[in-house]
């Protein structure tokens, strides 16, 4: 494997700068020669939830702005942003999401098209592994490139959230739930973010690592300083090099150890690849909770106890694995748990429950809580 990763530091979000060092990825990357004059550019930036830029939730409007920015100095004809976070998928509810992202002023100041028309169809996959087809973002379907923005966050169910995993917001609204509920399993949900990945076939990412994540990301945790942006075509090898910053082994991320099964990277980051500033890891960064038992090369639980107990604990693995708990105190009985959950587990009064036996561990419920109500707890006779 021969990756290229461009890296570059940058100290915050100032536009002049952040101008001058995305222009510069631009002309240092190959994939960039794709966009030609007259061609529609779709830019796809983690819009996971309504968070202000400051959260670190989101990628930051500063970003999008100077990728267009570079973009439309290449004579692209169009260039539409899009994407669709979890939860119910409309044009009033993205309407306001794009407002308190920062994204609907960018689009309005730059001349981009933002997309609210919340519409979609299939295309097939190109020799799944556990998928046929997906159903896609209309503006998916249409671009002629695709130009992916992700953040730089951890993530309780997959560890690290960053170029591959952005994808799946290109499937719209709950229709990622029918994911979630067909692949319970880390390994088969690895498989499907991988399928997903060779169906859009971005044409390059550019990574907001400035203001990033840890903790129980990728909605509910803090923002922490890392101060890199992140360029490349190579989307496996980028967040092979995401989970170099933040310390954690990549093969126990099941899309990148689905996709080093596969043949598409290799099972660790070669600082060989990086082109420009060192990718050296961030000490003490703060992994999911759903994370700290360590281990590798595995995300089965079981597998980190003894042989002999693992039959035992695969039985009791509903109770003992990491699972999310709301906090009744901080519940304001919104439903958006509720409303996302692939089991139908939740139930809500004037809070929300979880009813035992049918949560699968997707940990949709804790990405969408708007108050930061839903924990990821493990019992601690079982913490490993």
């Amino acid at each position: 494997m021969s990756a290229a990763i461009l890296s570059r530091r940058l100290p915050g979000y100032d536009q002049p700068a952040l101008d001058a060092m995305v222009e510069e990825l631009f002309c240092a990357l190959p994939e960039a020669g794709r966009i030609v004059p007259g061609c529609t550019v779709l830019l796809k930036p983690n819009l996971l939830a309504k968070h202000a830029p400051d959260k670190g939730v989101t990628t930051h409007p500063n970003v999008v702005r100077a990728v267009a920015r570079a973009v439309k100095r290449r004579g692209a004809g169009r260039v539409i942003l899009a994407d669709s976070p979890g939860g119910v998928y409309n044009p009033a509810l993205m309407q306001s999401l794009y407002k308190v992202s920062g994204m609907a002023a960018v689009c309005e100041q730059e001349g981009l098209e933002l997309y609210t028309a919340c519409q979609w169809g299939t295309r097939p996959v190109p020799g799944g592994r556990v998928a046929g087809e997906f159903t896609l973002l209309e503006p998916v379907l249409q671009a002629d490139v695709i130009i992916d923005l992700p953040k730089l966050k951890t993530h309780v169910m997959t560890g690290c959230t960053a170029a591959v995993k952005n994808l799946f917001g290109c499937i719209p609204g709950l229709q990622k739930t029918e994911w979630h509920m067909r692949f319970p399993d880390k390994e088969r949900f690895g498989h499907m973010l991988v399928d997903l990945l060779l169906t859009v076939q971005p044409d390059f990412a550019i990574l907001d690592g400035i203001t990033a994540m840890e903790g129980d990301g990728p909605g509910g945790g803090v923002p922490r300083y890392a101060g890199v942006l992140l360029a490349g075509g190579d989307l496996p090898a980028m967040d092979l090099a995401c989970c170099h910053i933040i310390g954690l082994d990549p093969m126990r991320v099941p899309y990148l150890a689905a996709a080093h099964e596969r043949g598409l990277c290799p099972a660790a980051f070669d600082p060989a690849w990086v082109q420009g500033e060192p990718i050296a890891p961030i000490p003490g960064w703060q992994l999911p909770s759903s994370f700290t038992g360590g281990g590798s090369g595995s995300t089965d639980f079981a597998e980190k106890v003894p042989a002999p107990l693992r039959p035992l604990a695969k039985k009791a693995e509903g109770l003992i694995a990491p699972h999310p708990v709301i906090a009744q105190g901080k519940c304001i009985g919104c439903g958006k748990c509720a409303e996302i959950c692939p089991q139908h587990t939740i139930v809500v009064g004037k809070t929300a429950r979880i009813r035992a036996g049918g949560c699968i561990r997707c940990f949709c419920c804790h990405e969408v809580c708007p108050v930061k109500a839903i924990d990821v707890k493990q019992l601690k006779l079982f913490k490993l």
